[in-house]
């Protein structure tokens, strides 16, 4: 499979495990989950044809380890703007995580921190350069840290989801170390 193949596919499952499910007339269970065969038939139906070896190579290969394949079943791992359970027990953070964004909203985070905008959580990288990668899809990335032990301690909830990604409901300001 060539990697733009590869590309698409993944943008095909992100866009309909993640956000538009209805769109091509899929229902993921509480916990964001689809069979397998249900999600490719409707993709086929709707003009966008998958195979079996294809999904299991874009899961395989993707380098953000966005999707899980359980069985004759597949979720995304995070990122839903559609209401889904993802099951996730609360863990202690590291110390320290990390958060990858564009100077343009800068302001907007020293006066309310982050927030999860569309999505259910906040996205926390656990490298500095994981978050680059992150900021870098909106143009020239800022890395934030975030003092994650600190909110742990002062009673914020973190969960970690499949891939690694952390998730919080949101980071106070007061838990950002910012320059300048």
């Amino acid at each position: 499979m060539d990697e733009r193949r590869t590309v698409k596919v993944s943008k095909y499952l992100s866009k309909h495990l993640r956000h538009q499910p209805e769109r091509i007339g899929i229902t993921l269970d509480d916990h964001g989950w689809v069979g397998v065969e249900t999600l490719l038939s409707a993709a086929a139906s709707h003009g966008f044809a998958i195979s079996r070896a294809e999904l299991d190579h874009v899961v395989a290969v993707n380098d953000k380890r966005r999707f899980a394949v359980d069985g004759d079943r597949i979720c995304a791992n995070q990122g839903h703007t559609v209401a889904v359970d993802l099951d996730l027990p609360p863990a202690e953070p590291p110390a320290y995580l990390y958060h990858g964004t564009v100077a343009r909203v800068m302001d907007a985070i020293r006066t309310e921190g982050l927030r999860p905008m569309t999505r259910h959580h906040v996205h926390l990288s656990p490298d500095r350069e994981t978050a680059t990668r992150v900021g870098a899809r909106r143009g020239r990335p800022l890395v934030l840290t975030v003092n994650a032990g600190a909110m742990h301690r002062a009673g914020h909830v973190f969960r970690v989801s499949a891939n690694g990604v952390w998730l919080a409901d949101a980071v106070p300001p007061e838990f950002l170390l910012l320059r300048g």
